[in-house]
């Protein structure tokens, strides 16, 4: 396999040093580094949004889910991201139009300006800061403990890690965000490839969909029905998880940025339509290789699992097509979220271009090492950890669409998202109650925030045309 595996990197390696070559311009603005020029296409705009959406924590978190939740994990993730799709087709409109209005150089310093505020700025760094570090470094402990047990003792875990950060910051520094953007479209058509290819090869060694069934109708029948065999998927544990993965491009940076740099409204449309599709071709293996772990794996650790499943009981060919496309997946993903906190923080940067410039490579730099730091103390429940980041960035979500649906939001939007990322920081903390009413934290925070938002938003249209009209 070593052979296979040294071929596919060098033809990895050598597509990231020509998208790198190719992105390149010595005397580019912060604007053409930061923004990629602000002319992308449906193909790349779709290919680099299901990229960062689609990363490593969907190749090897959501077959873990299925082999130890069951089947309710395609409700968690498929049906919230079929919803998102649609949302996404009002909100691309809404947001690109206000963006034309005001300027865009990041979502910190767009809601700076709407609300002309600058702690509104600071409250969604700080927002971006706290959740996508600790998303960024499940992307880098999911590679690290693949890569571990495929080759033990070869280099420790860490040192797997570092290899990506190191590798990570060299071609962003390089190419900036356009080169990002083809690293996401190489990496996407390889992790959709290479998925299916080991989600049928793990299908047909379960002995097919309906044999697969059976042995585990007769080993952990839990697993084909809600809420599943540890009770996860509960009414409010899908509902609230819906409402984060909705908000993902209204509350995750890296996100809502590609949507106001596509080069026109139709190819955000066509880009959320092919979103949606990739979204289905993506999961739907992964419920095969989960079925294929509920069947062989059942009591092994999630390590144990995943080489297993995407190493040693493949081919050697697609074993190391399988380590290429995770390591390029977890690559894209981390590139994609530490360039996203780089672009929000020089959104709230004043003084000259170079400057700006300058100060926002060196925080890359010091986001990475933060990462790289935080991706040792990580578990290995990995999709749970993407949930939590989900709904800790959802938090901000009042603010980002106040910004986009009034020309003067409401200042009291902005109170209402601070105190609800406060608590539920609070509550990750075990600092105030971790839910209430009988439902979890983020559940209960829905059901507080969703109606205060809507009724902070109807009084504050209905004074201020009340106000327009006297």
């Amino acid at each position: 396999m070593i052979g296979w595996l040294i071929f596919f990197f060098a033809l990895f390696l050598a597509s990231l040093g020509y998208a790198s070559y190719k992105s390149y311009s010595k005397n580019r603005s912060s604007d053409e580094f930061m923004l990629a020029g602000s002319n992308i296409g449906a193909i790349l705009g779709f290919l680099t949004f299901s990229a960062a959406l689609f990363s490593a924590f969907t190749f090897m978190g959501m077959p873990d889910f299925f082999r130890t939740h069951g089947v309710g994990a395609w409700i968690f993730l498929g049906l919230s991201d079929a919803l998102m799709v649609f949302f996404l087709i009002w909100f691309g409109y809404k947001l690109r139009k206000r963006a034309s209005e005001v300027g865009y150089k990041g979502v910190a310093g767009f809601i700076q300006i709407c609300f002309q505020n600058k702690w509104a700025g600071y409250l969604i760094f700080a927002s971006s800061f706290l959740f996508l570090i600790p998303y960024v470094a499940i992307q880098i402990r999911g590679i690290s403990i693949f890569l571990d047990a495929a080759f033990p003792n070869l280099i420790p875990g860490w040192g797997w890690a570092s290899l990506l950060v190191v590798l990570m910051l060299v071609y962003s520094e390089i190419g900036g965000l356009k080169a990002i953007m083809y690293s996401d479209a190489i990496q996407g058509l390889i992790m959709l490839v290479v998925i299916w290819i080991i989600g049928y090869t793990c299908l047909q060694m379960a002995g097919g969909l309906e044999a697969g069934i059976a042995k585990i109708t007769e080993n952990n029948a839990g697993l084909l029905s809600l809420p599943g065999p540890k009770g996860l998927f509960s009414s409010p544990f899908l509902i609230a998880s819906a409402l984060a993965i909705v908000m993902i491009p209204v509350s995750q940076p890296q996100f809502t940025t590609r949507l106001v740099i596509m080069k026109d409204l139709k190819s955000v449309h066509k880009m959320a339509y092919a979103v949606g599709i990739f979204a289905i071709l993506v999961i739907l293996p992964t419920a095969f290789i989960g079925l294929y772990g509920a069947v062989s794996y059942s009591e092994s650790s999630t390590a144990e699992f995943l080489s297993a499943a995407l190493l040693y009981d493949q081919a050697s060919p697609i074993a190391a097509l399988a380590v290429v496309g995770l390591f390029a997946a977890c690559l894209s993903t981390t590139n994609a979220q530490i360039f996203a906190l780089g672009t929000e923080l020089r959104s709230l940067l004043t003084g000259s271009d170079k400057k700006i410039m300058r100060i926002t490579q060196i925080a890359i730099f010091v986001f990475s090492i933060i990462v790289l730091v935080f991706s040792t103390y990580m578990s290995d429940e990995l999709v749970l950890l993407a949930r939590v980041s989900f709904t800790g960035t959802s938090m901000i979500a009042p603010v980002v669409l106040g910004a986009v649906i009034f020309k003067n939001p409401p200042k009291s939007l902005l109170v209402l998202s601070t105190v609800a990322l406060l608590y539920f920081i609070l509550s990750l903390a075990e600092l105030v109650p971790a839910g209430f009413a009988g439902l979890p934290t983020d559940a209960a925070m829905y059901l507080i925030l969703i109606p205060a938002t809507v009724l902070l938003m109807l009084v504050h249209h209905f004074s201020s045309k009340t106000t327009h009209e006297a």
